[in-house]
């Protein structure tokens, strides 16, 4: 009986002991990869153009305000276009206005003026950081005729670390709209 305890215990033990390693998992961080920009003009009835990137979808409002839909990201660029009638300090007001309601969840709002004479388009360009609703926001106007102001959202609960490899590529195409918007 000694003999088949014993060996009844060594069986045990060999079964017991017949299990993997355990390893901590090494760090790693989540690598998002989006294409390379590719840039189209586009073509639309309305008294502005731009330069759209050809991964974005184009939804078109009958007042010419737009809405640039990135799938791939699950998030859009809203632009909204208005016509300039002597209020182009209320619009102003208000795009800014727009803006600083993200402050609450802000950790920063960094503005950036924008001018090019040439084309005559003028504006401002707000970064925000933090798990504010909207990551970036920006107005661009002649400040004659037309006004356009533009808000970037993502279709998550905002979480700045999570988000923030598609809001640098998507402000990278808010940059390239706004450099390359010109007015009809």
């Amino acid at each position: 009986m000694k003999n088949s305890l014993l060996v009844f215990s060594t069986v045990l033990v060999l079964f017991a002991s017949c299990k993997d390693d355990v390893l901590p998992k090494p760090k790693a961080m989540l690598r998002l990869e989006y294409p390379q920009a590719e840039y189209l003009e586009t073509n639309l009835d309305c008294p502005y153009t731009f330069d759209q990137n050809a991964i974005s979808i184009i939804k078109e409002n009958k007042d010419c305000s737009l809405v640039l839909d990135y799938p791939q990201m699950k998030g859009s660029i809203f632009l909204t276009y208005k016509k300039v009638e002597g209020n182009i300090r209320e619009l102003m007001l208000d795009a800014e206005k727009l803006t600083y309601e993200h402050v609450v969840k802000a950790d920063q709002i960094a503005p950036k003026e924008y001018m090019h004479p040439e084309e005559r388009v003028y504006g401002k360009f707000f970064q925000v950081s933090g798990n504010a609703a909207s990551q970036s926001q920006f107005y661009v106007t002649d400040s004659i005729n037309h006004f356009v102001t533009g808000s970037l959202y993502f279709y998550a609960k905002p979480n700045y670390d999570s988000i923030l490899p598609a809001a640098m590529y998507l402000e990278n195409d808010i940059r390239r709209i706004m450099e390359s918007l010109s007015w009809k």
